[in-house]
């Protein structure tokens, strides 16, 4: 039997970051009925099987209705497709019609999960051995793990209180730099990030373009959560307000659609240059690497997807109006039962989304999760999880999507009990 040293295999399978996830799935599946305050998943409520079926028969009628005989419908959705996507041209009228953001349909490329829209994009900018990735701190585990695949450093940047805050980004560009490195691209999530739960306001979000521009880099704005605010006040996206082109915009359907479909997108309108002043778009040029990781992405993923764009008349905000409405309420409700079950604690106040912090008066960290499973039956997951730097250790994240908001007040119960009763 072949035998083979851990210590052979890519430092990447040994990753802290991915250990403490499978970590989180591991102690779910040992403590089933704990109430989980850590899952980030969309409700299940949302699904019905019955919707995959009518989707894609939508999307065979608006191929049919674009002039498609049936064996072009068949070979569009059971043949191997275009690299970068079949519905890039619908998802460029869903970005117009939801965000104001105009951009070429060939300029989208549609993937497996928005996962591999950032394994893509890290790929095909980062190409030398110098090159790093900044990233807000804390910062979601996808970006960094895809990076650490990769072999590509990330080099934090501290979250203010009201989040990533321009001149942060511009001292520790020039710190790279002081030691040889070159900073390529700014990795956040603007709207409601996770894992902290923090927006940036206008005037922020102005301030890290202009930091682009001056420090020479691109900006990846992960949009996960954008739908999903506490009230109806416009956010503009980064890529609405982008008028140099430095942004790189990330998208998926997981949260507005449902994650099993897999599909996500990336906007990467930039203009590439090669020695002989040919010009293509950076997203015509990222193709090839997605030809070699996944070919191209499920057509009838995609053409599900596709039919719930038609259907809603390309806008996310009309599909949604009901899962808007839930997990606003059931924030509220996550901040209505700390405040009953904590009196005098100390968390953030999100503007939206699906995760909000919690300060912990104890050391937040695997024994007492595996103690809270346990013995409270409840389930949350360490902020220390989303640090680099060994930061967050005394920190909860929770989340609010993925349940009623019965079982959140009962599990912030459980969690209030756990603390009370340790510290």
């Amino acid at each position: 039997m072949v035998e083979l040293r851990k210590e052979s295999l890519h430092a990447s399978i040994a990753d802290p970051v991915a250990a403490s996830m499978n970590f989180l799935n591991e102690i779910a599946g040992r403590y089933p009925d704990a109430i989980s305050l850590a899952a980030g998943r969309p409700y299940e409520g949302f699904f019905e099987v019955d919707d995959v079926n009518r989707h894609l028969s939508t999307y065979v009628k608006h191929l049919e209705q674009q002039g498609a005989t049936p064996t072009q419908v068949r070979r569009t959705l059971m043949q191997y497709g275009r690299t970068n996507g079949i519905i890039h041209d619908l998802i460029a009228k869903l970005l117009a019609t939801d965000e104001g953001i105009a951009v070429p349909a060939a300029s989208i490329a549609v993937t497996a999960g928005c996962q591999e829209a950032m394994i893509i994009v890290l790929r095909g900018l980062c190409a030398g051995p110098d090159d790093v990735l900044l990233a807000a701190s804390p910062c979601y585990v996808g970006i960094t793990g895809a990076a650490r695949v990769l072999g590509i450093e990330v080099v934090g940047v501290e979250e203010g209180p009201d989040g990533l805050e321009p001149q942060a980004v511009a001292e520790v560009a020039a710190r790279c730099r002081a030691r040889g490195k070159t900073p390529r691209a700014l990795y956040l999530v603007p709207d409601f990030a996770n894992p902290s739960g923090l927006c940036l306001d206008l005037a922020a979000r102005h301030g890290l373009l202009a930091v682009a521009e001056s420090e020479d880099l691109l900006i990846l704005e992960d949009d996960p959560y954008g739908l999903f605010g506490v009230d109806d006040r416009p956010r503009p996206r980064l890529k609405s307000l982008d008028t140099g082109q430095r942004v790189i915009y990330l998208g998926s359907f997981a949260k507005s659609c449902f994650p099993g479909a897999r599909v996500g997108f990336l906007v990467a309108d930039q203009r590439v240059v090669d020695a002989d002043g040919r010009v293509t778009l950076l997203a015509e040029e990222l193709s090839t690497i997605k030809s070699m990781v996944t070919v191209n992405t499920s057509p009838i993923s995609q053409a599900v997807i596709g039919g719930m764009l038609v259907e809603s008349g390309f806008s996310l905000r009309a599909a949604n109006t009901e899962r808007i409405a839930f997990y606003r309420d059931n924030m509220r409700a996550l901040i209505s039962a700390l405040e009953e079950h904590l009196p005098g604690g100390s968390w953030n106040t999100p503007a939206g989304g699906f995760f909000l912090v919690v300060d912990s008066p104890i050391p937040a960290d695997v024994s007492l999760l595996e103690a809270s499973a346990n013995e409270y039956g409840v389930l949350w997951t360490p902020m220390s999880f989303f640090y680099g730097d060994g930061g967050g250790t005394h920190q909860i994240r929770l989340a609010s999507s993925y349940l009623p908001p019965d079982e959140i007040r009962e599990g912030v119960r459980r969690l209030a009990s756990l603390l009370r009763d340790r510290s």
